[in-house]
């Protein structure tokens, strides 16, 4: 066997540069997006249902690209024709989104930036577990924590940049974009791009042939005989329950007269039962050599270690997606006192959140490089525990604080959590993942991410209305629960430097 290299910090810099890039598409969406939406006439309950484009696009989008990742290479190698192609569509996204006429049109060019942010970004998680052995993994997903931060950092404040510093207007009349936020979009479009490419010139990867001899001899022989003795699933039982669970609570959503946005939930069970019975008839024809058989197969059969993440990222990502979409509401109508989304000091508001959401960004590319010497201190584990429950306790917070400035002092912990929430979770899965199935694994973990994000942007709404009486305030203390449920729940995961991988078929 032989032994992976170690590299240098400016190797692990390169590679994880393209993450400036990606993160500048992502937090400028983040900010900017349900401010988009209101200003082209959005109610304030239809906007989560705006929102799932976005993790829809992400559920189907990263398993394939895992998939066809891992079985790439070319003259650009495994993962970085997938950072290009993503980075291309992206940029051009970015441009095309601030001039949307009409709000279908910022909905539809929403699902098309995520779809095309999520092309790049897949392939980065998987990189960092092809590039760097297992003791050097934290610091590489803490190097792009530190990306991800000082991109959002920059990305978030843009609007409020443009406006404050060169006099550039952020507000315009209804059904207009304000041209702080149209050219904040133009900028990252063209930074996105650029530091993608960057990684791509700066890096190369190692050949498939040269990446299998890194695996152990030894642990490879044991993984064929886990392969062969894989639990033979049964689809139709499988399919057969979602779709008696989905039937019954799209007729519950139906009969009870319920928020448009829960059909989501029963229909997408449905359609995951449909594929359950697709999968199956292609199993017992025989028609197991495709990727959708695959992903599917690999999906039922995930390592232990995946699992248990995958409920501490259910509880994560519901409270991140309770944030992103109700901040800008929520700081504007409970600090700012206005519900007016083309009053000056509605924009006001919302150009703080720009600034508040660049702090936490800024607390988590500091905090980044801390995290490896606090897990080697306590444990991974026990280091992702204290970020979430810090970050959960800062979003409840919100509920307490009347002084909009003071708000900066909870998203430092939210930074906190932030950092963690971008490495942990990533350096524990890929010492249990076997490197011919990183990619596809990655993407099959952002199921994780995925699913809770569906759910909240199908049951915030509903809650918001009917529940909290429309004070979006109670969707952030909400979200503040869940994650230090998530922080809890962390402790209940195996986390192993390197477990028996399983073979692809």
């Amino acid at each position: 066997m032989a032994i992976k290299p170690r590299l240098s910090f400016w190797q692990i810099w390169n590679m994880s540069f393209g993450y400036l890039g990606i993160q500048f598409g992502f937090a400028l969406q983040n900010a900017n997006v349900s401010r988009i939406f209101e200003q082209l006439g959005a109610k304030v309950e239809d906007i989560p249902i705006l929102w799932v484009a976005a993790p829809v696009t992400g559920l189907i989008i990263q398993p394939i690209i895992g998939h066809m990742s891992d079985k790439t290479w070319n003259r650009l190698g495994r993962r970085r024709p997938y950072f290009l192609v993503g980075a291309i569509l992206a940029s051009l996204a970015l441009f095309i989104m601030p001039n949307s006429p009409y709000l279908w049109v910022a909905a539809g060019m929403l699902w098309v930036m995520d779809a095309s942010i999520n092309i790049s970004m897949e392939p980065f998680r998987a990189f960092v577990g092809d590039m760097l052995p297992d003791d050097q993994r934290t610091s590489g997903f803490a190097m792009q924590s530190f990306f991800i931060g000082t991109g959002a950092v920059i990305a978030s404040a843009l609007p409020w940049i443009l406006s404050n510093w060169l006099n550039i207007s952020n507000t315009s009349v209804e059904g207009m974009i304000p041209p702080s936020v149209k050219f904040s979009f133009y900028i990252g479009g063209a930074i996105f791009f650029l530091a993608v490419l960057w990684t791509i010139l700066k890096t190369k990867e190692y050949p498939p042939d040269e990446l299998a001899s890194f695996d152990d001899v030894k642990k490879m022989e044991s993984a064929i005989t886990a392969f062969e003795n894989r639990t033979k699933i049964s689809y139709y039982k499988h399919a057969s329950l979602w779709v008696v669970a989905g039937a019954l609570f799209t007729y519950m959503v139906y009969f009870q007269n319920l928020q448009k946005e829960l059909y989501v939930l029963g229909v997408g069970a449905i359609v995951f039962a449909l594929i359950l019975v697709l999968i199956g008839l292609m199993v017992q024809n025989g028609n197991t050599q495709n990727g959708f058989v695959e992903v599917i197969e690999d999906l039922f059969h995930m390592p232990k270690t995946m699992s248990q993440l995958a409920i501490v990222q259910f509880f994560t990502w519901f409270a991140l997606f309770s944030m992103w979409i109700y901040t800008t509401k929520a700081v504007t109508s409970y600090n700012y006192g206005t519900t007016d989304a083309t009053s000056q000091l509605y924009n006001d508001g919302a150009d703080w959140v720009g600034i508040l959401f660049s702090v936490y960004n800024g607390a988590a590319a500091l905090i980044a490089f801390l995290l490896p010497v606090l897990a080697k201190l306590t444990n991974r584990k026990i280091t992702h525990l204290i970020a979430l429950c810090v970050g959960g306790l800062g979003l409840i917070s919100f509920y307490f604080i009347s002084d909009p400035k003071l708000l900066v002092i909870p998203m430092i912990g939210i930074g906190f959590a932030w950092a963690s929430i971008l490495s942990m979770p990533y350096a524990i899965l890929t010492g249990s993942l076997p490197s011919k199935k990183m990619g596809v694994y990655m993407g099959i973990f952002n199921f994780f991410i995925v699913i809770p994000q569906i759910l909240a942007a199908s049951i915030l709404g509903f809650l918001v209305k009917n529940i909290f009486a429309g004070e979006t305030i109670y969707a952030l203390v909400l979200g503040g629960l869940s994650m230090i449920v998530a922080g809890l729940l962390t402790l209940m995961v195996e986390d192993k430097k390197s477990q028996v991988p399983q073979l692809e078929k």
